[in-house]
C-alpha cells in the first residue's frame, strides 16, 4: 500500500523543501509551503506538487545528488506505481482528497538536485513516467507522515 514517506515545506520559498510530520492542505498550497514565482506554482490547479521517493532512489542511482523535497515536491510517496497516475486521478491521503491535474515541468531552480545540472531528467516530454505531479485540492486537511495513500 502507498504511503507519504515525506511531507515537505519552505517557509522562505523555493528549493530545497523541508521535512515536516504534518501539514494542512489548503485550496491553493500547502500550509507554511511559500511559492515564489505564482505564475508557474501554486493555485488551484497547482496546490500540491508530488514525487515518488521510489524514483528518487532510482535518481540517486544514477549519480543525481537528488532527496526528498529537492525537487520542490510537498509530497513524497513510497510504494506508488507511478505509471498509474494520469490526470484526473483522485489520491485520498490522511484527511485530504485531491485531484491530479498534469505533470509539473521542471525548472532550472531544482538543476542541484541533478548532476550536471540535469533537470530535464524528470520531464514528461523527455522522460515519460518520471514527472513530479501537480494536483488540485478537492477536500482541504491534515495529511501527516505515513499517511496510506488511496487511489479512487
Amino acid at each position: 500500500m502507498p504511503k507519504v514517506c515525506s511531507i515537505n515545506i519552505n517557509e522562505k520559498g523555493g528549493v530545497p523543501k523541508y521535512s515536516v510530520n504534518q501539514a494542512y492542505i489548503g485550496k491553493l498550497r500547502v500550509e507554511g509551503d511559500k511559492q515564489n514565482d505564482l505564475k508557474h506554482h501554486g493555485g488551484e490547479n497547482r496546490a500540491v506538487c508530488l514525487y515518488s521517493i521510489d524514483l528518487i532512489n532510482e535518481l540517486k542511482k544514477e549519480g543525481h545528488p537528488i532527496f526528498a523535497g529537492s525537487t520542490g515536491e510537498n509530497i513524497t510517496i513510497k510504494g506508488q506505481n507511478w505509471n498509474k497516475l494520469n490526470q484526473g486521478v483522485i489520491l485520498e491521503i490522511g484527511q485530504a482528497k485531491i485531484e491530479l491535474t498534469h505533470p509539473a515541468p521542471p525548472c532550472k531552480t531544482i538543476a542541484k538536485s541533478f548532476k550536471e545540472g540535469n533537470f530535464v531528467r524528470i520531464s514528461e516530454k523527455k522522460h515519460p513516467g518520471w514527472a513530479r505531479w501537480y494536483a488540485k485540492v478537492i477536500k482541504e486537511g491534515v495529511v501527516s507522515l505515513n499517511d496510506m495513500v488511496y487511489l479512487r
